[in-house]
């Protein structure tokens, strides 16, 4: 068994690669948004706004306000528990980490919320799963930009040449092709909705 110093590093995205939650974003943003009297769409949601910032397909749609943005993302966050059931787990990877455990340290790297990131992750039970966890609030830039696995290549004092990026948005794969790290694109995982 290799040791900590010898370990490489595997970095997982959690939206589309860990779990399909189109339909619990989708639905959570639906509720937040009729608070003020905005419809959000199924097909705009599944077309225009999937691997994206909210600020960004929020902006799309007319709602440019900082107050009003971050009420919504805040509204949003809260719903998400609300719909949970309607999330799907990816076992295959899951049981891929389990195996490569005692040679990779393992992280999760998203822009989701820390608070939706904790809310999944307990209603699955896969709290204990990663060595670290890096959320929305611990970078200052959005993927496209490399900053998130950057920051955890730096934590785990990892090599790019050493690193293995999981993803399956283009934004997030842009992210980890411009860390530097090797990288894998899950398909067909949210392919149905």
């Amino acid at each position: 068994m290799n040791t900590s110093a010898d370990k490489k590093l595997a970095l997982f995205d959690l939206d589309g690669t860990l779990f399909d939650t189109n339909e619990v974003n989708y639905r959570a943003y639906q509720k937040a948004l009729a608070h003020f009297g905005f419809k959000f769409e199924h097909d705009y949601w599944y077309q225009n706004c999937i691997g994206r910032h909210y600020k960004d397909f929020l902006a799309d749609i007319g709602i440019t306000d900082e107050k009003i943005l971050k009420e919504i993302h805040q509204r949003k966050k809260h719903c998400y528990r609300e719909f949970l059931p309607y999330a799907k787990e990816n076992h295959h990877l899951f049981e891929i980490i389990a195996l490569i455990k005692p040679c990779y340290h393992v992280a999760l790297v998203t822009t989701a919320s820390k608070q939706n990131v904790e809310d999944i992750l307990r209603t699955f039970k896969r709290t204990e799963t990663f060595d670290k966890i890096f959320t929305q609030e611990d970078v200052s830039k959005m993927k496209p930009d490399p900053e998130c696995y950057l920051k955890a290549m730096n934590y785990f004092k990892a090599e790019p040449a050493n690193t293995i990026i999981f993803e399956d948005s283009e934004a997030g794969l842009l992210a980890a092709k411009l860390s530097g790290a090797f990288y894998y694109k899950v398909f067909k995982f949210n392919d149905n909705h």
